[in-house]
């Protein structure tokens, strides 16, 4: 009895020092930040579609301002969390993306309120207006988003988890599990809200939550800084140190790891230094974001893990995932919404265990290996995609021009009877859950469909297993004056992609036509993991394929012939 009590004090004591330690708390703050972000994003949508009168004009748009807006400024974004005080950064981005959250559902609140009036006022120019500014908020409140998520997610987690590669592998995997969930839940709340009380009930929701999470979050930011010292510090005031990726090719260059990780982006600092007796002009006050944003480009290609990043971008050329792009496709091939939300489930169990598998691997394999290992995974799992195109039940049909619901809507004539029930169609119908005009054959056969979703639910194991290992391998080797902007360029990078694949669907919206966007998303998938076997075998040569047991494992990480990140 004597030794239990110390034991269970002890048990006590780690529990409390855990979940009152700074770790847990940005976990606290994340989950909180991103059921409120899954909450807005599922709703916005949903909100413009029911004020544009069932139809997605304002949501493409919607989209098309988000997607423009972090390809044009994510670079910029970057830079001014790379320039300012960690504290001070992960503040304001959380009151602007809040702040703008709220007024964004106050003002959809008096939209859905006094609609009928305002539609009536200077000939629907007063409503006209309301859209734009609703769309000019929720994309400002989209760009705190980012600078929040480069912030948190890409410097603090790097910072709180110390030099502890296995304990940063574990907090990026927890973090993205987190994401997982709140995909998941978040819509699911918001849209049982909206179901049984009404869209202005949704809006007032969502407004009172950001206030409420605003509060709590602002909290939990001070408490993880109060125990973190180090975020105190940032680059420029100590030493970099820096792991590089590959010094071997820095020794053939004749260069040390120092001098081949110069940021540029400090280059163009020191230069804009050197002009500060000179008061900047108007024309540079113009051209500053513009020298940024070239600037940002120049340091991300200069990266040693730029092919690494590159390989990320591409995957997000694809329709193989659960967007509205798929829902709409499987809507046109007989699936009801009651098997849909089954299938995303089975999603978003495939991809936390892809985070956990990332954990699992990485100790085993270390951490370059685990992506060449989840690339391959992801590849061979796509496989079934293709065949599905292929397969009994497929409308693949080469006969039918991808273009031709395109041109017949360009050039005003009655649509054709084969491209009558397009993917847009579908995305209408399941955007406003109202029934289709017109009932869709039934299928002759569902093994098409059923490879399909098999071959993208498998795949998302290999896909967040990937995912977090060029996560992790971009802050591990980015130099801390340069995180906040190489990664405002990923996201920029992401988006780019993202966007060429809705203007792909836009060229070739038939069912038809869907299996030859299949080809397409995976071969853009298959040229991003080209790129990442090119970036792993320059950094590890032929030791790539060597399987090799822990205790080897050490022995090989310290071996000066090989990375510091294996």
């Amino acid at each position: 009895m004597e030794t239990a009590a110390p034991k269970k004090k002890r048990c006590c004591e780690s529990i409390r020092d855990f979940f009152t330690s700074a770790k847990f708390l940005i976990y606290m703050g994340h989950a909180l930040s991103t059921w409120g972000d899954r909450m807005w994003n599922f709703a916005v949508a949903v909100f413009l579609v029911e004020l544009y009168g069932n139809s997605l004009l304002l949501t493409a748009v919607y989209g098309l301002v988000v997607a423009g807006s972090v390809l044009l400024l994510g670079a910029n974004i970057g830079n001014w969390v790379d320039r300012n005080p960690r504290l001070k950064v992960a503040q304001t981005s959380l009151l602007v993306q809040n702040s703008c959250v709220i007024l964004c559902g106050v003002l959809l609140m008096l939209v859905f309120h006094f609609k009928g009036q305002l539609v009536e006022l200077y000939n629907g120019w007063i409503l006209t207006t309301c859209y734009i500014l609703v769309i000019t908020i929720a994309n400002i409140a989209n760009l705190a988003s980012t600078a929040t998520s480069i912030t948190i997610q890409r410097d603090w987690v790097v910072v709180v988890a110390g030099q502890d590669s296995s304990r940063l592998a574990d907090m990026n995997a927890t973090v993205r599990i987190i994401d997982q969930l709140t995909n998941i839940l978040a819509p699911m709340l918001v849209g049982q809200i909206m179901a049984f009380g009404s869209h202005f009930i949704g809006c007032g929701f969502i407004s009172g939550w950001n206030l409420c999470s605003m509060c709590f979050e602002y909290a939990l930011l001070w408490k993880v800084y109060q125990k973190t010292p180090a975020l105190a510090v940032k680059a420029g005031q100590k030493e970099q140190e820096l792991k590089q990726l590959s010094p071997q090719r820095d020794c053939e260059n004749n260069e040390t790891p120092e001098d081949s990780s110069q940021p540029l982006m400090n280059e163009v600092s020191v230069t804009n230094a050197s002009d500060s007796p000179k008061q900047p002009s108007c024309c540079d006050q113009v051209s500053k974001p513009l020298h940024t944003f070239k600037a940002g480009w120049v340091a991300y290609y200069n990266q040693n893990i730029f092919f690494a990043g590159m390989s990320l971008a591409f995957l997000y050329m694809t329709v193989l995932g659960f967007d509205c792009i798929t829902t709409g496709y499987a809507y046109t091939q007989g699936l009801n919404g009651s098997i849909l939300s089954l299938l995303m489930g089975a999603s978003a169990i495939s991809g936390i265990c892809g985070t956990v598998a990332f954990t699992w691997v990485r100790k085993k394999c270390g951490l370059i290996r685990t992506g060449f290992i989840s690339g391959t995974a992801q590849l061979c799992c796509l496989m079934l995609c293709v065949v599905s195109v292929f397969a009994p039940g497929s409308p693949f049909d080469l006969s039918v021009s991808p273009f031709q619901d395109l041109y017949t809507h360009l050039m005003g004539e009655q649509t054709l009877p084969v491209a009558e029930h397009s993917l847009t169609d579908a995305l209408s119908r399941n955007a406003t859950t109202a029934p289709p005009a017109q009932e869709l054959p039934p299928l002759q056969s569902y093994m098409s469909v059923s490879l399909l979703f098999a071959g993208v639910i498998a795949a998302r194991v290999g896909l967040w297993s990937f995912d977090l290992t060029v996560t992790q391998l971009i802050q591990e080797n980015v130099m801390e004056s340069e995180r906040g902007v190489i990664n405002g360029v990923q996201n920029s990078m992401n988006y780019l992609l993202d966007l060429l694949h809705f203007i792909m669907v836009i060229l070739a919206p038939n069912p038809e036509a869907f299996g030859l966007l299949v080809i397409i998303s995976v071969s853009f998938v298959a040229m991003g993991h080209i790129m990442y076997f090119r970036f792993a075998f320059k950094s590890l040569g032929s030791r790539l394929f060597l399987c090799c047991s822990a205790e080897q494992k050490v022995e090989m990480d310290n071996s000066p012939s090989l990375p510091t990140t294996v």
